[in-house]
């Protein structure tokens, strides 16, 4: 069973806090955008990123002096969004990030997918950017299969807790025999379960933690994932996708406010 996540665009350099294990399994690849971007002027690097100057030159400076394979955070730690903050890998407890560095994988434009403690670089590169390297008009068709192969297991089971953005890349290539699960946490309006992006994304890293603490081999053992409120909604649940509601939300008319 593996889980993908999506990454966060504020990143960090920790070197001491954990060593990494390995490099990325792609590296060819990211050496070629790297080069790419690179060889595009600032003015350039700034549209493909869409970001104001301050972090557009911040960027620039991490391209033009960059090095794949020193000064290397772990990707797990080299985060500094919502999910990975109540994910909270820096205080995993013994075993977590064993089972993390099997069962979970990061979905990226610039490193394609990696392990939790592969090392990586500060980078900006989302996949929806408009990047036509090498042929290819975008990222999703510069990557095409490649992640999906390498996420999927002998078990052919992939929790989704990424974003529309990246589990698309893997979405596309499922095949038959696959089991893709899609976890959806929201809130009830009306007749709808409607998700709240901050929500979501601290329920998501919630979750990871969740399975890391309890080793979990099964989707089905997501099932008892409660936490600020969200509690598995077997009604309105299938094969393909897991709801969990959240309750107690002050002015939803619930009935436990």
């Amino acid at each position: 069973m593996r889980m993908i996540i999506s990454p966060a665009k504020q990143m960090r350099v920790d070197t001491d806090t954990f060593a990494c294990k390995e490099l990325p399994a792609w590296m060819d690849r990211t050496k070629v955008l790297m080069r790419w971007i690179q060889s595009l002027s600032y003015e350039e690097q700034k549209k493909l990123w869409g970001c104001n100057d301050k972090i557009a030159r911040q960027n620039a400076e991490r391209f033009a002096h960059m090095d794949l394979q020193k000064n290397l955070t772990p990707a797990l730690l080299a985060y500094d969004g919502i999910q990975y903050t109540y994910m909270a890998p820096a205080v995993f407890e013994d075993g977590q990030f064993e089972y993390v560095q099997e069962h979970l994988r990061i979905l990226f434009g610039f490193y394609g997918v990696v392990r939790p403690m592969d090392g990586v670089v500060p980078y900006r590169l989302e996949m929806q950017a408009k990047a036509a390297v090498g042929g290819y008009k975008n990222l999703y068709d510069f990557w095409g299969d490649s992640l999906y192969r390498e996420v999927i297991d002998g078990s052919r089971i992939v929790i989704n807790l990424a974003s529309k953005e990246y589990s698309k890349c893997i979405e596309k290539y499922l095949q038959p025999n696959d089991r893709y699960i899609t976890c959806v946490f929201g809130e009830r309006e009306g007749n709808k379960v409607v998700q709240k992006g901050v929500y979501a994304k601290m329920a998501r890293g919630e979750m990871v933690r969740f399975l890391a603490g309890i080793h979990a081999e099964t989707p089905e053992q997501m099932k008892d994932f409660q936490w600020s409120g969200y509690h598995f909604d077997d009604d309105r649940s299938s094969d393909s996708e897991y709801v969990f509601v959240r309750t107690g939300v002050p002015g939803k008319g619930n009935p436990e406010e």
